[in-house]
């Protein structure tokens, strides 16, 4: 009887650095995390040979794909943080086609959010990075497509104009920080949330005192949290 283990290249394309890593049928990490930082200008032509560079010499039976922007059966429909050639990009398609072997792709935030929630009741993903993802769980289902970073904040900007990685760089840690105690403030009064987990690569940066219901994520959770695009 074949009992072969599937395994899984987990991608995570982010605006700074895109990652992968092979893991296990049930999401344990087989090879270490590589990555190569993220083209200027990020369009397409110029992302997936680094895919493809990551990939080489990998063994694995499926692929995962973790994406900054809305994804729908696989296309890439908006990449703010991006270039505008990936709307209505097929990502699937491309990947599959090149790397034979069968494809799903979905949020950044989604996946960081499968690897960090607990399963139970409700529970909110943000991901602080060159812009400002989110992902939101109700007893552990997806509720698909959530874009908080485009929505309004304060001061007629959006959480990713006053949160993302520029504002950071324009008004310093100290103040990003206030800022972010401010949106956690709102954003718990909004979703009445269970946990509000905090990720991406701007976490580390948090240095403000968390609320007894919020904590923080390793970006490995964008890799790690692939496996369950296949369950």
């Amino acid at each position: 009887m074949d009992t072969k283990q599937l395994n899984t290249l987990a991608i995570d394309i982010g605006g700074s650095g895109i990652k992968v890593m092979v893991l296990d049928e049930v999401g344990q990490p087989l090879s270490k995390r590589d990555r190569l930082d993220t083209p200027e200008p990020a369009q397409p032509s110029a992302i997936l040979p680094i895919i493809f560079k990551l990939a080489a010499g990998k063994e694995f039976d499926r692929i995962s794909v973790g994406f900054p922007g809305v994804v729908r059966q696989g296309r890439t429909m908006t990449a703010v943080n991006l270039h505008p050639d990936w709307q209505n990009y097929d990502l699937q398609k491309r990947l599959e086609d090149k790397l034979s072997a069968p494809v799903r792709v979905a949020n950044d935030a989604d996946i960081q959010g499968f690897g960090a929630i607990q399963g139970s009741g409700v529970e909110l993903v943000v991901t602080l990075g060159t812009g400002f993802g989110s992902a939101l769980f109700v007893d552990g289902t997806l509720v698909p497509n959530l874009e908080l970073g485009h929505h309004p904040f304060r001061k007629g900007d959006t959480y990713e104009e006053q949160l993302g990685r520029a504002a950071m760089d324009e008004v310093g840690k100290a103040k990003w920080n206030r800022r972010l105690e401010k949106a956690i403030a709102k954003l718990d009064r909004a979703f009445n949330y269970q946990v509000l987990y905090l990720g991406g690569g701007n976490a580390k940066e948090i240095t403000i005192d968390l609320p007894d219901n919020v904590q923080t994520v390793r970006n490995v959770a964008g890799l790690l949290g692939g496996i369950a695009l296949w369950k």
